[in-house]
């Protein structure tokens, strides 16, 4: 270790130090997603086709009465928006997951993470930048949603915002402490689709969850635990400028315990990165 990287732990970091660190990864992800615009397409696909296909076809079967945050009844397509929204942002999770996977197989993860920052303010900028990826993702399905006659009230589309950032760190926390498991890239296809779909179904994002109950109140309790449901309830209740404390409360819970799992699972004295060799390989 070099005496300079001594004299910087020991003196401490500047904020000018921990800004361009977080600059420098916000600023590769945020390149990485331009090189990628598959992946920007794929992220709209997925909800558009339940949008203009699915919806359309339920819409006679599950109509929606006047629940909260509604004060009126509306279209099955307005009451999934939210649902969509959270969607996009649990695969965003999970494909920032995805890269750190092909980052460790790469060895690029190790030159992150011999940084002398420390290692839960890396894993937080890394946390952030894909947080702020999938922001640009749901704002470009709302927009296109709102050609499609799907809008909120115009300052939802401003009170939605810290809703979206916190559901946005809480599934981006829950992918990194995932992919801290994950020691091969062939691996993560099936333990992504065991977490996506249990979690995107067993849900409110598609149908409330009154209605889940009436067909099966063990199914209801299990939606009520699933930490997705209340990321969506906080997407949907902000969307309308309510606020739904008991998701911020679990969201929020649920943000902290997975954050403090990757930050545990990622150090090599301690979690799971100490069972694993260098760059990933077996």
């Amino acid at each position: 270790m070099s005496s300079t990287t001594i004299d910087s732990r020991r003196r401490g970091f500047s904020l000018s130090e921990y800004a361009t660190c977080l600059t420098g990864i916000v600023w590769r992800e945020g390149l990485r997603f331009l090189h990628q615009r598959e992946r920007f397409v794929s992220a709209l696909v997925r909800p558009l086709v339940w949008l203009f296909i699915f919806a359309v076809g339920f819409r006679q079967v599950l109509g929606i009465y006047i629940i909260p945050p509604y004060e009126t009844y509306i279209l099955y397509e307005v009451y999934i928006a939210p649902g969509l929204m959270a969607m996009i942002q649990l695969f965003n999770g999970m494909q920032s997951s995805l890269s750190m996977v092909y980052d460790r197989e790469m060895g690029n993860m190790r030159t992150l993470l011999v940084s002398p920052l420390p290692r839960w303010y890396l894993l937080f900028c890394k946390l952030l930048a894909g947080t702020a990826v999938s922001l640009l993702q749901v704002y470009a399905f709302l927009l296109i949603a709102w050609l499609w006659d799907i809008a909120p009230p115009p300052i939802g589309y401003l009170t939605v915002l810290p809703a979206l950032v916190l559901s946005g760190l809480m599934l981006g926390s829950l992918g990194m402490l995932i992919s801290s498991g994950i020691k091969q890239l062939e691996n993560f296809a099936g333990v992504m689709n065991f977490v996506i779909f249990p979690m995107f179904f067993a849900s409110s994002a598609l149908y409330p969850l009154w209605r889940v109950q009436e067909g099966s109140p063990m199914l209801y309790y299990l939606c009520q635990a699933n930490p997705f449901t209340h990321a969506v309830e906080l997407i949907r209740f902000a969307l309308y400028g309510h606020v739904n404390w008991i998701s911020l409360a679990v969201v929020g819970s649920c943000t902290i315990a997975f954050m403090i799992g990757a930050i545990y699972a990622y150090d090599p004295s301690r979690g799971l990165a100490r069972r694993m060799p260098p760059g990933g390989e077996t």
